[in-house]
């Protein structure tokens, strides 16, 4: 099954509706970083949700970097994504793993902490960037997030995040939705909408039982739902050697010269994706005598 994004609209217009399979996503990020289950669970909330939120809220080549700053033992979390369904992210601690919390599912607020931020930058394209930050209120995340929209946004929304971790590490499902209330919604569906919520099972679960984000949708909206668009989404990276080579050039000529003769060539290490890049000792004279600092 290929990952997908729904965008729709219901409640005569008064509600836009995101819904996510992002479990190819989650898998290959488990993969590139090597991530234990609480991790892999933080991580994954994180990138589905960046998801959600870049494609609701970004247009054509803009960019948003999402920050999750918990004081648990998983670190700082981040994920890049875009308005064309791109997301790439990494966590700082990948091996954690705790027991199970009192629903037995992962412990993820375990892993992420109770306190910290969450910080939203958008790339708009104009002279500075826009970042937005809001107090970690639950480390669920979902509720993280549904807060980061309704104070720094000032968009009332519902956020739903899920991934489920096999016993060997590996992603079996991941994905979650975004509901925003326009102008217009009222106290009416805004209560209607808060019931509905409390009924449906958790992301996961659904997509376990091979429903797609339309049907996730569907159960929520029923006949109200209107599909707008879909879009594939995907695990990806812009990094390339090139890019390392230009930060490696910024570095002073001492400093190059000391990689050459102490190591003989530099290992570039992308934090995101985790992709090794190679120089030799060749590569860094050149990158040193083009030095243009």
């Amino acid at each position: 099954m290929r990952d997908y994004l729904v965008k729709s609209m219901a409640y005569h217009g008064t509600v836009r509706a995101f819904a996510v399979d992002a479990s190819g996503v989650v898998a290959e990020a488990q993969r590139r970083h090597g991530t234990w289950s609480a991790s892999s669970a933080a991580l994954g909330r994180t990138l589905v949700a960046t998801l959600l939120m870049s494609t609701a809220g970004l247009q054509d080549e803009q960019k948003m970097t999402v920050k999750v700053l918990g004081n648990g033992p998983a670190g700082a979390i981040v994920a890049d994504g875009n308005a064309h369904g791109t997301v790439k992210g990494y966590v700082q601690n990948p091996h954690v793993h705790l027991p199970l919390n009192e629903k037995k599912h992962i412990d993820v607020r375990g892993a992420v902490g109770t306190a910290g931020t969450i910080a939203v930058t958008k790339d708009l394209g104009l002279a500075q960037p826009f970042t937005g930050q809001t107090p970690i209120v639950s480390g669920e995340l979902g509720d993280d997030f549904t807060y980061y929209m309704a104070s720094s946004e000032q968009i009332p929304s519902a956020v739903g995040v899920s991934v489920f971790v096999n016993p060997d590490n590996t992603i079996e499902v991941a994905g979650g939705f975004l509901i925003e209330m326009m102008p217009g919604a009222d106290d009416e569906v805004a209560a209607d909408l808060e019931a509905k919520l409390k009924t449906i099972p958790l992301v996961s679960e659904s997509l376990r039982q091979g429903k797609t984000p339309e049907m996730i949708l569907q159960e929520i909206f029923g006949a109200d739902l209107e599909i707008l668009d879909t879009l594939p989404v995907a695990f990806k990276c812009d990094c390339s050697k090139a890019r390392f080579g230009k930060s490696i050039a910024a570095l002073k000529p001492t400093e190059i010269q000391a990689m050459i003769d102490e190591d003989h060539g530099a290992e570039a290490v992308c934090q995101f994706c985790g992709t090794k890049y190679q120089f030799s000792a060749a590569e860094l004279q050149t990158l040193k005598d083009n030095y243009e600092g």
